[in-house]
């Protein structure tokens, strides 16, 4: 069975940081990319941050400098263990926090990530 599961969203004060994780485990496929999203109510869902297996990465604009993807090598191409180290949060970071994953190139596009978690929610107050 297919699991990609977020963990460490919470509530910070503006300036504060947060560390997501997340797990992707039971592919019949390698992984090659993974991402972290975000959505807020209303609007759609935005591309964060980017990595794939070689460790390129993409940012958005308006993480760059305070946001940092990684992750851990696994034995299993099967399996990802994904980290997003956030820095000087801001109120507009607010959102549900989404981990995918892609057989593809990395890429700040949703379209082309086929497994998804659930979503965590992180919260930043001014």
């Amino acid at each position: 069975e297919v699991l990609v599961e977020e963990s460490g969203g919470g509530s910070v004060e503006s300036g504060g940081s947060l560390r997501l994780s997340c797990t992707a485990t039971g592919f019949v496929y390698p992984i090659y990319s993974m991402a972290w999203f975000r959505q807020v109510p209303g609007k759609e869902r935005e591309g964060v941050a980017a990595i794939d297996t070689d460790n390129a990465t993409s940012y958005a604009d308006f993480v760059k400098g305070r946001f940092t993807i990684s992750t851990i090598a696994q034995n299993n191409p099967r399996t990802n263990t994904l980290s997003l180290q956030m820095n000087n949060l801001q109120p507009e970071d607010t959102a549900i926090y989404y981990c995918a994953s892609s057989p593809w190139g990395q890429t700040l596009s949703p379209a082309r990530y086929t497994k998804w978690g659930l979503g965590t929610q992180v919260t930043v107050s001014s």
